[in-house]
């Protein structure tokens, strides 16, 4: 049985590429725009641009010079030393990690137990349902790439309730249950 090869036209081929300089942030940013950067910041990387999304709901928004990747969202992080994302599960897809430039620290488990510095080009690989989070631990601005697989469904992200307190007891209620609408916050440990 033969393979159906075509040769797509111009305009399919420039669908499929996402130029770095041509990326904006995600659109995520403006929906939340009224919370505080640093309730922004206990959440997502400081900037994360998005490179390929799939045509689905998603925390990531739905800004991305290309659309549809059969299960593949990819984006670029940028964190400030210190700065990283709160412990977080992606509940079926795989999220795999490559630090482009700097150093940092992923932290799994809740509480956490394991840690983990990789520096550039080092690659981290989170199967589905493992809480997660990461932070830049170098003197540097980092840049990470990052990788979900999966089904196409991107709305399978979770955190524990531990954060939900966090940032209720920071930023208020109102700041805590805007962001667990995008991302639920899972019921307190017993």
């Amino acid at each position: 049985m033969a393979n159906k090869i075509y040769t797509p036209t111009a305009e399919e081929v420039d669908a499929r590429i996402g130029r770095f300089n041509d990326l904006t942030p995600m659109s995520t940013t403006d929906d939340l725009a009224w919370v505080p950067r640093e309730a922004w910041e206990v959440f997502f990387a400081q900037t994360i641009k998005a490179v390929i999304l799939e045509d689905t709901k998603s925390p990531f928004g739905d800004r991305a010079p290309i659309v549809g990747a059969h299960g593949t969202t990819m984006f670029i992080s940028e964190m400030p030393p210190g700065q990283g994302p709160c412990l977080h599960s992606h509940n079926s897809t795989y999220e795999t990690f490559m630090v482009l430039q700097g150093t940092i620290e992923y932290r799994v488990g809740d509480p956490v137990v394991h840690k983990r510095v990789l520096k550039q080009w080092d690659v981290f690989s989170c199967p589905p349902g493992i809480y997660r989070e990461f932070s830049n631990v170098g003197e540097d601005t980092a840049f990470q790439l990052t990788i979900l697989t999966g089904p196409v469904e991107r709305d399978d992200v979770s955190m524990p309730d531990s954060v939900r307190q966090r940032v209720a007891k920071e930023f208020g209620d109102e700041v805590a249950d805007a962001f667990g609408a995008i991302m639920p916050f899972d019921p307190p440990a017993a």
